[in-house]
């Protein structure tokens, strides 16, 4: 999927299919939700366990994410963002992350919005490699409980 990234620069994310093919195709960009019916059986699992994500160690190697860091979002969820919540872009002044602050305080998908904004410059604010060191730490726990992923 594309996504927009560090300076709000675009770039493709990788990710193992876990919706059909389909899956827009009525609604336009939507997020996921709890018993969303256009994961499939085996996305499901992946979702579960989070290892639809693994693809974007990638995108790690390749520059474009960081392990941790505010989450990408695809673009046509971000011109309503900057439209809705002031200060929304300066979430892109760090690269996005394969994990983030948002994501272990459970903000995952269609969760609050400006929570997630919340938590994203909070962790813009107070980076540090401890803090990015805790975050890992937190999401080998969130993978393990897997709270939030659907």
């Amino acid at each position: 999927q594309d996504r927009m990234g560090l300076d709000g620069r675009s770039f493709r994310m990788w990710k193992f299919r876990t919706m059909r093919t389909d899956a827009e195709t009525a609604t336009g960009p939507v997020f996921a939700r709890p018993g969303d019916p256009r994961v499939t059986p085996v996305g499901r699992v992946l979702r579960r366990l989070s290892l639809d994500e693994l693809p974007q160690l990638w995108n790690v190697l390749r520059g474009e994410m960081s392990l941790v860091g505010p989450r990408p979002e695809r673009a046509p969820f971000i011109e309503e963002f900057r439209r809705r919540l002031p200060g929304y872009m300066l979430r892109h002044t760090v690269k996005a992350g394969m994990t983030g602050w948002a994501q272990v305080h459970g903000l995952r998908g269609d969760s609050s919005l400006e929570d997630r904004l919340r938590y994203d410059l909070e962790y813009v604010d107070r980076w540090s490699l401890t803090l990015d060191v805790e975050i890992l730490a937190r999401t080998a726990v969130q993978v393990l409980v897997g709270r939030n992923a659907y």
